[in-house]
C-alpha cells in the first residue's frame, strides 16, 4: 500500500509541475495538495497508523499530533502544511480567484518537501 501511494504521489508531484510550467496555477495548486496529503498517509500507514476512510480532517490532524509534535519523526514545520495547502487548494478548485504563479509554486515546493520527507522516513 505505501509504495503504491507513495507512487501516485510521486505521479501527481509531477503532473503539478507540469501544470506550473503550463500556466495551469489553479490545478497545480489543487494537485500539490493532495500530493502532501498522499505522503502523508503514507507516513501515517509507516508508523501504523491507519483510517479507513482517511478524511481530510483526520490525516492532518492526526500526522501532525503524532507525527510532528509527540513523535517528532516529521520537522516542526511540516505541522501546518496540510491545513494550509488545503486552504490554497479550496480557494484554487472552489473560488473565482485565480491562483497565481506566485502561490502556485509555492504549494508545489512545500509538496516537494513534504514528499522528500516521508521518503527520507519511509526509505
Amino acid at each position: 500500500m505505501r509504495e503504491e501511494l507513495l507512487s501516485k504521489a510521486k505521479e501527481n508531484l509531477e503532473a503539478s509541475q507540469s501544470c506550473l510550467d503550463s500556466g495551469f496555477y489553479n490545478v497545480c495548486a489543487s494537485r500539490s495538495y493532495y500530493v502532501a496529503f498522499q505522503a502523508a498517509i503514507v507516513a501515517l500507514a509507516d508508523k501504523g497508523k491507519r483510517s479507513d476512510k482517511n478524511s481530510h480532517r483526520w490525516v492532518q490532524a492526526t500526522f501532525s499530533e503524532e507525527l510532528v509534535r509527540k513523535r517528532k519523526v516529521y520537522p516542526g514545520k511540516l505541522k501546518s502544511y496540510l491545513m494550509d495547502m488545503q486552504i490554497v487548494r479550496n480557494q484554487a478548485d472552489y473560488t473565482r480567484k485565480q491562483t497565481s504563479k506566485k502561490i502556485a509554486s509555492r504549494q508545489l515546493a512545500k509538496a516537494k518537501e513534504f514528499v522528500e520527507a516521508v521518503e527520507k522516513e519511509v526509505n
